[in-house]
């Protein structure tokens, strides 16, 4: 199979597919992306971008148009929220290791943004919703309202629902999670009234468990329904409050900016790819939003499909294509879905004593400059990235 620099067609026009865009552009590639969406959405979505995704987006200066919109984060912390007892974990050992050696939490819209200028003007086609896809041994089709459009290969950045996953006929393994999660932003000062928070906290709280993420000027919270609510009644306003005032009474009546339920899997696809057509992302892999794995997973994908493709149009074999699947699945699998797995097995005890014992082996190991980084390359998905440029 040659691989042509023109055109490629990337369905989805989130951060995923955007940066492949932008990756494939550079190089010279012709690109297509076609997104069904009207424009890129404001809503409540990713926001954690780890130190090697910001040293990806270093190039073009997208990293420091991020961390001028969003806000550096160095250290995140578990903890009690009865005690306030906590392990925080400070990502300036890992200054050898990356050249941003923290958290920036900063709306995903912001990336897609940034990236979506960077295209050639007509690169991107909003309200293009793709309704089929096809290959033959030429090339590949997608249609788009009644329109046929050809190119020569077809990568799939189009979600959870991914109609490339299905074409490549691809089955999505894993499991759907019992319970739904909240997402509810607020201009609330939790830092007057928590002390010691940092920008990402994780903590447990009494039969249950709830997160606080600093945004440059909101606080966001993940919240789960009380058991026997239904996640209409969870999203209710009153409800968010009355679980907010239970954690903190003198919150009050918090202000609301946003809010958002949804479920959440643990999915891996059988195959990355057939033939010329690619999967990349939340087509490919999801996972519990715990430690933030899941965009910047993406990416990471984008970016290695984009560095095969280039390789090859350069005059590689085409048999290295081979290595996307070979070096993105397995890490999806043993690293992002496992990882996050973990993190959401751990948050979701409810045993005290598990509780304790947990914590108290997090601040060992956060205590520990040697078992802090081996802890910090994993959870901040640097040592994937390591381990994929070993495999195959």
């Amino acid at each position: 199979m040659n691989v042509t620099r023109e055109p490629l067609l990337i369905v989805g026009a989130g951060p995923v597919g955007l940066a492949l865009a932008w990756r494939l552009s550079q190089a010279g590639f012709s690109v297509q992306v076609f997104e069904a969406e009207d424009t890129i959405p404001d809503q409540l979505r990713a926001s954690t971008f780890h130190p090697p995704t910001l040293d990806y987006f270093d190039e073009g200066g997208i990293t420091a148009e991020l961390i001028a919109a969003g806000r550096i984060t160095p250290t995140w912390q578990i903890r009690m929220h009865t005690t306030g007892e906590r392990a925080e974990f400070d990502l300036a050992v890992l200054s050898e290791d990356t050249g941003h050696p923290y958290r920036l939490q900063c709306p995903q819209a912001m990336l897609s943004r940034a990236l979506a200028a960077r295209l050639p003007q007509g690169t991107v086609h909003f309200g293009a919703a793709v309704t089929a896809v096809a290959q033959d041994d030429a090339g590949v089709s997608v249609t788009v309202d009644g329109e046929t459009i050809r190119g020569s290969l077809l990568i799939g950045c189009d979600g959870a629902r991914s109609l490339v996953r299905k074409a490549i006929g691809a089955e999505f393994e894993g499991a759907t999670y019992p319970e739904n999660t909240i997402l509810v932003t607020t201009q609330f000062p939790f830092e007057e009234h928590l002390s010691g928070l940092s920008g990402v906290n994780y903590i447990w709280k009494p039969g249950g468990t709830y997160s606080l993420l600093r945004l440059p000027d909101l606080w966001r919270i993940s919240l789960h329904p009380t058991e026997g609510q239904t996640p209409e009644d969870a999203l209710e306003d009153t409800s968010i409050r009355d679980q907010t005032r239970e954690v903190l009474p003198q919150a009050g009546d918090i202000n609301i900016v946003e809010k958002r339920i949804y479920r959440i899997h643990r999915r891996v696809a059988t195959r990355y790819r057939k033939d010329r057509m690619f999967i990349a992302g939340d087509a490919a892999h999801l996972n519990s939003p715990k430690g933030g794995m899941g965009m910047n997973g993406g990416i990471h994908d984008a970016w290695c499909l984009a560095d095969l493709l280039i390789e090859v149009a350069n005059g590689g074999d085409p048999a290295r294509l081979e290595r996307y699947e070979a070096q993105r699945r397995p890490i999806a699998r043993d690293d992002i879905v496992a990882q996050a797995d973990k993190n959401r097995a751990r948050m979701n005890t409810t045993d005290e004593a598990e509780r304790h014992a947990y914590l108290k082996s997090l601040q060992e190991i956060a205590a520990d400059p040697v078992k802090a980084r081996e802890f910090l390359l994993r959870s901040s998905m640097i040592e994937g990235l390591r381990r994929a440029e070993a495999l195959a």
